[in-house]
């Protein structure tokens, strides 16, 4: 006869207490609840992603690379309710960690009146950070260093197309 025993706990079992988990979605929700916030994926304004790898607003306002915490950052500075969760966005090919975040940004109040009424959109939000996140302060040093790296890698090569291989 096979003896029955408790399954004992992970080891390590005491993880970082975080939000409570997600409920599943049901039309009765309130706005406020975290689960009618909306969702936004740094590709949704990657510059070098395509539309069909989820970019949803046109190149010329978009960003090259956005962090989720620059995201975050930006819509706290709108006074907005912000929650990052560590989540990969389905399109994302690439399953390195800085490839994942998900950003739920409330929209409505209960009543269902927008929080902010400039941006009481998905839309409007993410053309938003599309202008604010390049004038970030993160991301004003980051042209010098690139500029001054292909100023000195590109000094040592020769032109041409060369031997591909």
């Amino acid at each position: 006869m096979a003896t029955m025993h408790a399954h004992p706990g992970h080891p390590g079992g005491s993880r970082m207490q975080g939000p409570p988990p997600l409920t599943p979605w049901s039309p009765d929700k309130k706005h406020s609840d975290r689960e009618r916030w909306v969702c936004i994926y740094p590709a949704y304004i990657n510059r070098k992603k395509s539309r069909q790898e989820g970019r949803r607003i046109p190149k010329q306002y978009c960003v090259d690379d956005p962090s989720p915490q620059e995201i975050r950052d930006v819509l706290q500075a709108l006074n907005m309710n912000v929650l990052v969760e560590l989540k990969q966005y389905p399109r994302e090919r690439s399953r390195e960690l800085q490839c994942r975040g998900r950003i739920r940004v409330q929209l409505r109040n209960d009543d269902g009146a927008p929080l902010n009424s400039e941006y009481a959109t998905r839309d409007s939000i993410l053309l938003h950070l599309g202008k604010t996140i390049p004038l970030l302060k993160s991301r004003q040093a980051k042209p010098q260093e690139q500029s001054q790296a292909a100023a000195s890698s590109s000094a040592g090569q020769k032109k041409g197309k060369g031997k591909r291989r």
